[in-house]
């Protein structure tokens, strides 16, 4: 049988798997019959966010970039802008899989033999195994779930004009699970179709 095909499958295992590993979005919206779909706008942070502050414009200009894509404008530099966009952002981690950082990293076994032969000149041989097993499983990275809430205000009276939630989960250490990644992958589920069907979760891949 030929290898090319063999290869040619081995090859596109990791492929497939890296395309079913991307983590979708859960996103839930709610909104007012008839939203607003255009306007200055200003992202702002949210009282009490515990999260963001310290990377506050990064997550800001990811969200002014998508209400830009639906149809609202940026507020000028002291411009008083028409509505606002207060955001949260924040991360939890739990464990994932079975911790076997505790198990002995090295096991080692030996068997051996001695026994005597006959040939022209006689003599004796000896055999000896030697075997090592070397636990290199570790801990297993913790999942990393970020969220993101954004609530659309309007500026002259502070109603609630739209709002929504999104959150989606990663393994510590991947691409997905970065903090800034995450924020442009949540941003776009979230306000990405705005205003979208109110109370309702869907998945976003």
């Amino acid at each position: 049988m030929s290898m090319r095909p063999l290869l040619a499958a081995a090859l596109a295992l990791p492929l497939a798997a890296c395309a079913g590993g991307v983590p979708p979005v859960e996103v839930t919206r709610f909104h007012v019959d008839n939203p607003a779909r255009s306007g200055s706008i200003a992202v702002e942070e949210m009282p009490g966010n515990p999260d963001i502050s310290l990377e506050f414009r990064t997550y800001a200009g990811v969200v002014t970039q998508e209400f830009q894509r639906v149809g609202f404008t940026p507020a000028s530099d002291g411009a008083q802008s028409d509505y606002v966009a207060l955001i949260s952002f924040n991360r939890s981690f739990r464990p994932s899989g079975v911790d076997r950082s505790s198990d002995k990293p090295v096991s080692v076994g030996m068997s051996g033999g001695i026994g005597s032969g006959g040939g022209r000149r006689g003599g004796t041989f000896g055999g000896l195994g030697l075997g090592v097993g070397i636990n290199l499983s570790g801990k297993p990275k913790d999942i990393v779930t970020t969220q993101m809430h954004v609530q659309l205000r309007r500026r002259s009276d502070s109603s609630a004009v739209w709002e929504g939630r999104a959150s989606t989960e990663a393994r510590q250490g991947t691409p997905a699970a970065q903090p800034v990644a995450a924020a442009q992958k949540l941003a776009a589920a979230l306000i990405g179709g705005y205003p979208g069907e109110s109370g309702r979760t869907i998945m976003v891949k």
